[in-house]
């Protein structure tokens, strides 16, 4: 499980004008990919310094979809993290295993094949595993798509982009134990495992930028509690949970990254 990529953090909203406003006009995140998702979403990706990357997916399509469902229930907020793997039929094995019960399966297209974690069972955030194999994929959610074939991709919505970009450390999650935390991000995903200044977990993949850090409460909710981002600037970030992404956003110091 060691190969194991965390190639993006995925937000669901109904609009992606603001949200580039934000992840490139403040951030100064850089174009990625863009593109169709199988009728029943449309997405854009920006990356960040040291090419951690965040992905805006908006419903398209009739309504009742799975996104239009998530945004109903919810309204804007992150979605899932996608994991590159070298062998899907490996990884779901895995999780079979360990207790889960993969969802979504989807080997229509060759060169992305994916699968699914629900978030009842994947601690509040649907864990998407993908096989990818395309010599220069973009990490994307998206149909199968020739990456030598351009015209299928979305324009970005035109906006400023900040002179200095950040860079996106990862999620920060609550967990109700740390035997679950571990279970998941170590045990299926094969995290290497540390610990912070404030002990929590800290899980990383060694060909990936993103982290993701869990604190263990194990009366609060399981998922996502922040986005968390380093910055040579101060930035004027909200209290409370971002109006374009619908989860706060955490300016943490170089040495806790």
């Amino acid at each position: 499980m060691s190969r194991f990529k965390l190639d993006h953090v995925a937000f669901g909203v109904p609009d992606v004008a603001p949200v580039a406003a934000f992840l490139a006009g403040e951030l100064g995140g850089a174009e990625r990919g863009s593109g169709p998702g199988g009728g029943a979403f449309v997405f854009w990706q920006w990356e960040f310094t040291g090419g951690g990357a965040i992905e805006i997916i908006v419903p398209s399509g009739a309504p009742g979809g799975f996104l239009h469902r998530f945004l109903d229930a919810r309204g804007a907020g992150p979605h899932h993290v996608t994991f590159k793997v070298p062998d899907i039929q490996a990884a779901l094995d895995r999780a079979r295993e360990l207790g889960y019960d993969p969802v979504g399966f989807n080997d229509d297209d060759p060169g992305w094949i994916e699968a699914f974690l629900h978030p009842k069972q994947a601690q509040g955030i649907v864990v998407q595993f993908a096989q990818s194999g395309y010599a220069s994929d973009a990490g994307s959610d998206t149909d199968a798509k020739s990456n030598d074939d351009e015209s299928w991709r979305l324009p970005f919505p035109e906006t400023a982009v900040a002179d200095e970009c950040v860079r996106v450390v990862g999620l920060r999650l609550s967990a109700r134990s740390e035997e679950r935390a571990r279970k998941q991000w170590e045990m299926l995903i094969g995290g290497a495992l540390t610990r912070d200044r404030r002990h929590d977990l800290v899980f990383r993949w060694p060909e990936s930028p993103l982290r993701l850090a869990v604190t263990v409460r194990p009366e609060a909710p399981e998922g996502p509690v922040a986005l968390e981002i380093t910055a040579a600037r101060k930035l004027a970030l909200p209290e409370g949970p971002h109006p374009a992404i619908g989860l706060p956003v955490v300016q943490i110091e170089e040495r806790d990254a």
